[in-house]
C-alpha cells in the first residue's frame, strides 16, 4: 500500500495532461482540482515542532516532490485541511491553533489550492472564521466557499445543491465563487441527461468513459463558466417541475438553461422578459451541448422539448 495515493495522483496528472487521453481538457487542465483521488488523501501523521509531517508510507519523497511532479505536467495541486483538531477522517491532524504555520507549510510545499473543512473542532473558533455560512464572509479570506452540505451521486442530491447554491448567487463574482460541491459525473449513479455539467471533477480521471469525457470536456459549456463577466446564473421562472435559469455573459449575450425535473418528456419556454432581453429582439441561439447554432431566429421566446431529468443549454445573442 506504500505510496498508493502518491501514485494515484501522479497517474491522474498524467491522464489529464496526456494529449492522447484528454485533448479537450488541455486548455483548462491547470484549473482542474482532483477532489476525490482514490483512495482518500490523508497526507499528514502529526505535528513536529509545530509543522505538519507528510505520511512517509504514502509520500516517501514528500509532498514537495509530488507538487513538483504535478507542476511539471502544467497542472496545479490542491490539498485538504480542516479548521479543527482533526480532519474529516478523525485520524489526521487539523489546523486549529496552527493556521498561520500550516499555511506557510503548504506554501513551502508548492501547494496551489487549499480546501479547508470545518469539523472536529468541539465548537472552538479558529483564528479566522465567521459563522456556518461562509458565503457571507468567505471573500475576505478565500476565493471560493461551500454553500451546501456534501453531495451524493443522486439526482435529488444534485438538484437540491443547485437550489441551495442559487440562494447565494448575488455574492458570487470574479475572484470569489460559490461552491455547491464537486461533480458526480462519471461515478455511475445518474444518467447522462442528469449528469450534464462540467468543471470540478469528482471521478477517477484515469478510467473515464467516452460519455463522461463528452460531458466534462465540453469547451463551450466551460467557456460559459469562465466568462469574464463572472455573473452567476439564477432561476428566473418555475412552473411546477419546469425551470428556466439564466445569466448574462460578455458581449451582450445570455446563457439560458432549461431544466425538466419532472417524470415526463415536456416542453419549456424561455421568455425574453424573464431573461433580460428586450421583448421584440430577434435572437440567435447556440445549443452548447449539440455544438450547433440553430437555423431558426427567435422573437419573444425560445421553446425546447426534453426528456425527464434532462436539460437544454443555449447561448442567446440579440442581433436586432
Amino acid at each position: 500500500m506504500a505510496a498508493v495515493v502518491r501514485n494515484n495522483i501522479q497517474s491522474s496528472s498524467d491522464a489529464i495532461s496526456s494529449p492522447m487521453a484528454l485533448p479537450s481538457l488541455l486548455p483548462w487542465g491547470n484549473q482542474l482540482l482532483l477532489k476525490r483521488p482514490p483512495p482518500p488523501l490523508c497526507f499528514s501523521v502529526g505535528q513536529a515542532r509545530g509543522n505538519l509531517v507528510p505520511k512517509k508510507s504514502t509520500f516517501p519523497s514528500g509532498i514537495k516532490a509530488l507538487a513538483d511532479y504535478v507542476h511539471s505536467k502544467g497542472l496545479k495541486l490542491g490539498i485538504y485541511s480542516d479548521a479543527g483538531y482533526f480532519t474529516g477522517s478523525k485520524t489526521m491532524p487539523g489546523s486549529l491553533g496552527h493556521e498561520e504555520n500550516d499555511a506557510k507549510t503548504f506554501a513551502s510545499w508548492g501547494i496551489d489550492y487549499l480546501k479547508y473543512d470545518n469539523c472536529n473542532n468541539d465548537g472552538s473558533k479558529p483564528t479566522v472564521r465567521g459563522d456556518m455560512h461562509p458565503a457571507l464572509w468567505g471573500a475576505e479570506v478565500g476565493n471560493s466557499w461551500r454553500t451546501t452540505n456534501d453531495i451524493t451521486d443522486t439526482w435529488e442530491s444534485m438538484v437540491s445543491r443547485a437550489d441551495m447554491n442559487e440562494y447565494y448567487a448575488e455574492l458570487a463574482r470574479p475572484g470569489g465563487w460559490n461552491d455547491p460541491d464537486m461533480l458526480e459525473v462519471g461515478n455511475g449513479g445518474m444518467t447522462k441527461d442528469e449528469y450534464i455539467a462540467p468543471l470540478l471533477i469528482g471521478c477517477d480521471v484515469r478510467n473515464m468513459t467516452k460519455e463522461t469525457m463528452q460531458i466534462l470536456a465540453n469547451t463551450e459549456v466551460i467557456a460559459v463558466n469562465q466568462d469574464p463577466l463572472g455573473v452567476q446564473a439564477k432561476k428566473v421562472r418555475m412552473e411546477g417541475d419546469l425551470e428556466v435559469w439564466a445569466g448574462p455573459l460578455s458581449d451582450y449575450r445570455v446563457a439560458v438553461l432549461l431544466v425538466n425535473r419532472g417524470p415526463r418528456r415536456t416542453s419549456i419556454a424561455a421568455h425574453w422578459d424573464d431573461i433580460g432581453i428586450p421583448p421584440k429582439s430577434v435572437v440567435m441561439a447556440r445549443d452548447v451541448w449539440e455544438h450547433k447554432t440553430l437555423k431558426t431566429l427567435f422573437v419573444g421566446n425560445l421553446t425546447a422539448t426534453m426528456d425527464s431529468h434532462a436539460c437544454k443549454m443555449y447561448i442567446l445573442k440579440p442581433i436586432s
